[in-house]
């Protein structure tokens, strides 16, 4: 794929980024060769292969998530800045 100044200014644009005219052209040619190498990764027959997620085979191994009613309620409370009755009080947030 042929990567060019405009390309490079559009991009450059889109982000932000001022750059000086040599940045513009060193960054075209970069920007080349990883299309190029896209290119030749796009290739290569995956039709045999699954997609994938998790390279590393891993499950999830988080615990259920299962209510579970805590013994020492005021332990908590206590700690709480403000409560009422049984409740921890907070601010409204939400005009």
């Amino acid at each position: 794929m042929n990567i060019t100044e405009k390309d490079v200014d559009y991009i450059a644009e889109l982000a932000r980024l001022e750059l000086t005219p040599a940045e513009k052209k060193l960054y075209a040619g970069q920007l080349a060769g990883i299309f190029g190498w896209m290119e030749e990764l796009n290739k290569a027959d995956t039709s045999s292969i699954a997609p994938t997620t998790n390279v590393l085979g891993l499950e999830n191994v988080m615990r259920a998530d299962i209510p579970v009613t805590f013994e020492d309620r005021e332990a908590i409370l206590k700690n709480a800045p403000d409560r009422e009755y049984d409740f921890i009080k907070v601010k409204k947030v939400i005009e």
